[in-house]
């Protein structure tokens, strides 16, 4: 298994073999809690207005996403850990926009064989799956902000589940301490917070969830994100 390090929009635009999106505040942390509250299926979308689009044509999918950290005019939830996770979301389609993440798994969808959506909650499940499989090619993508500038969190999680990949140990404790005094924390906390605090410890709640995202083109002709593992309330390998 050969494992790179690509980022932003433009290492997922040219990602290959297995990808690995990686985007820790907070579309990964959110998506996984948003399968955990039920959602049968998350389909990531490259822009607000898309996202509105699908809304229109499908009125039963549920809208969860942001702009600049806050949710957009129109949509059911913002991009949210602590907002979704107790919400009930049985059996419902969400569509999921972000600035980084959900646009890194479309662009990624076109040069990759496979792509997976991961951040530390759910980081030992993909380390397992891909472990399991043992591609020959592995790129993680750590997304940044927006997608076009880089963040330390992203990095260290690439960092991170290619140490796991290959033996080399870490320590999530460090990482915590760390993130907690860098410009990507200031959003969560003091003065310039603008999303809940509660935010930062469910990011970085390493392996909360025992399953793996991974993307594919669904019968409609989008992409949709299914949950693979255990803790899956909805499993799909097809």
């Amino acid at each position: 298994m050969h494992i790179v390090i690509s980022n932003l929009l433009s290492g997922a635009a040219r990602a290959k073999g297995t990808a690995v999106v990686i985007d820790v505040f907070r579309a990964g942390a959110t998506a996984c809690h948003a399968v955990a509250a039920g959602a049968a299926r998350l389909v990531p979308a490259g822009s607000v207005e898309e996202a509105l689009a699908l809304k229109q044509t499908h009125p039963d999918f549920l809208l969860m996403g942001e702009r600049g950290c806050l949710r957009p005019e129109g949509f059911d939830f913002g991009n949210s850990p602590s907002e979704i996770k107790d919400t009930d979301l049985a059996g419902k389609t969400v569509v999921h926009a972000t600035s980084a993440g959900t646009r890194g798994v479309l662009a990624a969808m076109e040069s990759a064989d496979e792509v997976l959506a991961m951040s530390f909650v759910n980081l030992s499940a993909t380390a397992a799956y891909l472990s399991a499989r043992m591609p020959e090619m592995v790129t993680l993508v750590a997304m940044g902000q927006a997608g076009e500038t880089p963040s330390p969190e992203d990095k260290l999680c690439a960092m991170y589940l290619k140490n796991e990949l290959e033996d080399v140990p870490n320590s999530m404790e460090a990482i915590r301490g760390f993130l907690r005094n860098t410009p990507s924390a200031e959003i969560f906390f003091g003065e310039t917070a603008i999303v809940p605090e509660t935010d930062y410890d469910l990011c970085l709640a390493l392996d909360a969830f025992d399953f793996v995202l991974r993307a594919r083109r669904a019968p409609e002709g989008f992409v949709e994100l299914v949950a693979i593992g255990p803790g899956a309330r909805r499993e799909g390998d097809g």
